[in-house]
């Protein structure tokens, strides 16, 4: 069985959800438990980071941006309104 991370163009609710709370969580234990030294601050950057990722995913779904998608052309034509069309012509 194959697990599928993406569907419709950006990622799945769970792999969003996943990537904010993963994210939120690295940034906690950075602040919590690791001392204020570097790797502390690279670590916070990188639960940032990943939290980041899942929170722009969410926000692209939200708005109907398909960041992930396999086929450009036909993606490019999904982001056209009625006006462009009429520009066209």
């Amino acid at each position: 069985m194959k697990i599928q991370f993406i569907e419709d163009g950006n990622f799945k609710r769970w792999v969003r959800t996943s990537l904010l709370a993963f994210g939120l969580f690295v940034m906690f234990i950075a602040i919590k438990y690791v001392p204020p030294a570097p790797f502390g601050g690279v670590l916070f950057l990188v639960g940032l980071a990943i939290a980041a990722i899942g929170g722009y995913a969410s926000r692209a779904h939200l708005v109907g941006i398909k960041p992930f998608g396999v086929n450009y052309k036909k993606i490019r034509k999904s982001y056209e309104t009625k006006d462009d069309e009429e520009n066209k012509s």
